[in-house]
């Protein structure tokens, strides 16, 4: 038996023994018999009893459980929209979808900022000792509202991207800058090369005259 099974036939129980109890405290102040007041508080208890179980059960609402998934713990929520699971390093990769499935399902509104949520799955990848990256498996889109989950396209697995550094000068021949000076925009990006400004070379060439 479910556990919100069990909370639905102890809410219909405590209160047919409520009802029980209601007539007998009724029968004890007809006959003046003692013990009258305890089988009041017995009464209000055991109904109070009832209405909480009923409350719980009506509220409850069970996890869903999707076949193929398995265990990613979420490592970051943001309380908006974004949540974060981390796998395993040997997490199958047909486990990736039903995983995000149940992980989306199991959302739960977090009030006016939480509407549409990405769902994702990563995993850390090892590049040096002591060193790791977070690669992308898989992600989702959960409409907390609606109560749907929608999947993206299908992407090849993503990592953080480190551009590359390069040694050579990054320099921009198309620049306005050099159309003022007398040089060859060919070999602009030669470190050696001394530009002259036209102004400075027209004066030499005067004093050289």
């Amino acid at each position: 038996m479910s556990f919100s099974q069990t909370i639905q036939d102890a809410a219909t129980w405590f209160s047919w023994s409520g009802l029980a109890l209601a007539i007998i405290t009724i029968l004890f102040f007809i006959f003046n018999w003692g013990g009258k007041y305890r089988l009041v508080g017995a009464t209000i208890f055991t109904l109070l009893l009832s209405i909480s179980c009923w409350a719980f059960s009506e509220s409850y609402r069970p996890p869903l459980n999707v076949e193929g998934a398995k265990y990613a713990p979420v490592v970051y929520d943001n309380g908006s929209d974004l949540v974060v699971a981390q796998a395993s390093e040997d997490f199958p990769e047909e486990a990736i979808e039903p995983t995000l499935q149940q992980i989306a399902g199991n959302l739960k509104g977090g009030g006016g900022n939480r509407s549409v949520v990405h769902v994702r799955i990563r995993k850390l990848e090892p590049v040096a000792e002591g060193i790791s990256k977070p690669v992308i498996l898989g992600e989702v889109l959960r409409d907390v509202v609606a109560g749907t989950t929608s999947p993206l396209p299908s992407l090849e697995p993503k990592e953080i991207y480190e551009p590359e550094l390069s040694n050579e000068p990054n320099i921009n021949i198309d620049n306005p800058i050099y159309d003022s000076l007398e040089i060859n925009k060919e070999n602009a990006i030669d470190d050696s090369l001394e530009i002259i400004p036209s102004s400075q070379t027209s004066s030499q060439l005067d004093l050289n005259n």
